[in-house]
């Protein structure tokens, strides 16, 4: 059986440009029924389509990506992947978005040397600025508690028909629940502002 090539497309739920990536797959030359994808969720790394995709590609077949990071949330997994598809399925790789990062000339071996050269130090400096952007999310965050700034969902004021509505709720004219919806708040809320006003 010839070789064949194969493509892989990555997405969150929340970016959806999956398009960007068909498009570059496409215009390389993948058949869009040779390309695989996974729609995840940020906390959900269960890639079902790329397992499947590695059960199916063979010794001399080619896998397309667009960027490194399709491989892995990480510097060790995307290290662990180019590892398993290059070296142990004996894949060619191709990655879009970097021309240097092309294994398919396997008698080539400066070519296979600088591409693993570039894929670690490419790997490197992903993760670093991973690292780098959660610490500065801390910082800032920090930076706003200390300056006293409100995070989270900002607190209802409480409006004035609330004290008409807390009355008639305790001389038990209107329920929790018909206090709350006269005011298009939860029943909980409610009877928080009402422990809030007793305090």
């Amino acid at each position: 059986m010839p070789s064949q090539i194969y493509g892989y497309v990555r997405v969150s739920t929340k970016e959806q440009n999956e398009d960007r990536q068909l498009i570059a797959m496409q215009n390389f030359g993948v058949k869009q029924s040779k390309i695989y994808m996974d729609k995840l969720s940020g906390k959900d790394f269960e890639r079902p389509k790329y397992k499947r995709l590695m059960k199916k590609i063979k010794p001399g077949d080619t896998l397309v990506i667009k960027s490194i990071d399709r491989l892995g949330r990480n510097y060790e997994e995307i290290l662990e992947q180019w590892r398993i598809i290059t070296k142990e399925k004996q894949v060619g790789i191709v990655v879009l978005d970097m021309p240097l990062l092309d294994t398919r000339h396997k008698n080539d071996l400066t070519g296979t040397l600088i591409a693993d050269i570039v894929l670690q130090l490419l790997s490197y400096v992903a993760e670093t600025e991973r690292i780098n952007i959660r610490q500065r999310q801390a910082e800032g965050i920090a930076a706003a508690k200390a300056r006293g700034v409100h995070l989270g969902r900002p607190r209802i004021d409480i409006p004035v028909e609330f004290y008409i509505l807390k009355e008639r709720y305790q001389s038990r004219e209107i329920t929790t629940r018909e206090a709350a919806k006269i005011l298009g708040i939860s029943a909980t809320t409610f009877l928080r502002w009402v422990d809030q006003d007793q305090s």
